[in-house]
């Protein structure tokens, strides 16, 4: 199993801990990575902007994966979104396609549909299967309560993307419960993160994520968890910006799903790039289970006996 890693702007910038610990898991897992140097933005930036251009990004990405006879894997949901949505207007519009392709010709690409657009979360759970994945477990969370964030480039339009149910989805919170964990229903889980609004409406930013850090806390979550960019950004540099302010108290802190994993199959934290999260996660293995020495003390005593 071997995928084109698209790792996307922001991950290399801001969230270096996304890509080493979905490298580190994914290593595990047995799934292989290639990566493409030549590859550029996925176009998101520009979408409203220049829609053409938007197109010609993503499909020069997706045409690089098509040289190399690779279906392409993004850790970042904004990415996948874009991506899955150049490659559907490619496959529907004809004129379209040939448009880009004569762009693309110069660099000797050309891109024909032929490259499955793949999220790290898809590929976790219908390309390895939870019981892979249980397999690889070596410590299991227990009374560990996490509230899953999905993000909206994921779910909608969920014709396109077809990542999961968009109204009552469930594999991120089946992955994460592959941990042992407790995926906990929260009210706010499929609203906005409040990213797309920062840098144009700050204020109302962070208030979009006040409201889902408070609604996480008073639902019960120890902590966040993203699969996403800029929704791990929200809740990590963002949060620590409104803790900072005089009288926030909804200290939440969050991780990626590949640290979760990794934490659980005993890959250790600065592998995981747990110290690059801006906001601590406490004693976050103390919630493993201490397996019971009982039994094995039992089955000493009963040896014992037998021997004398």
């Amino acid at each position: 199993m071997k995928f084109a890693l698209f790792l996307g702007c922001q991950i290399p910038a801001h969230l270096n801990q996304y890509e080493i610990s979905a490298r580190a898991v994914l290593k595990r897992l047995d799934v292989g990575l290639v990566d493409i140097k030549q590859f550029n933005c996925c176009g998101y930036p520009v979408r409203s902007l220049d829609f053409k251009t938007f197109v010609l990004f993503s499909a020069r990405n997706l045409a690089l994966a098509s040289r190399e006879k690779l279906n392409l894997m993004s850790l970042c949901k904004c990415c996948y979104g874009s991506l899955k949505k150049a490659d559907h207007l490619l496959k529907e519009d004809s004129s379209l396609r040939d448009e880009i392709n004569k762009i693309l010709q110069k660099e000797g690409l050309q891109y024909e549909g032929d490259v499955e657009v793949k999220h790290l979360l898809s590929v976790l759970y219908h390309e390895v299967g939870i019981e892979s994945i249980a397999e690889k477990i070596e410590k299991t969370f227990g009374n560990l309560k996490i509230a899953t964030h999905y993000g909206c480039h994921a779910l909608r339009p969920s014709k396109i993307v077809q990542f999961d149910d968009p109204v009552a989805p469930s594999i991120f919170d089946q992955l994460v419960e592959a941990t042992g964990a407790k995926s906990i229903y929260w009210p706010t889980q499929l609203e906005c993160c409040g990213a797309p609004l920062w840098g144009v409406n700050d204020d109302l930013s962070m208030d979009l994520t006040e409201k889902k850090l408070t609604d996480a806390k008073q639902s019960g979550a120890d902590y966040l968890c993203a699969a996403c960019t800029y929704c791990q950004i929200q809740f990590d540099t963002v949060q620590e910006m409104i803790l900072s302010k005089e009288g926030a108290n909804h200290h939440l802190p969050s991780l990626l799903y590949p640290q979760l994993l990794g934490l659980s199959m005993g890959i250790d934290g600065e592998t995981l790039g747990l110290k690059l999260n801006r906001l601590p996660l406490g004693d976050i293995e103390d919630f493993f289970v201490v397996p019971e020495p009982e039994e094995e003390e039992e089955e000493e005593a009963e040896d014992k006996t037998v021997e004398a």
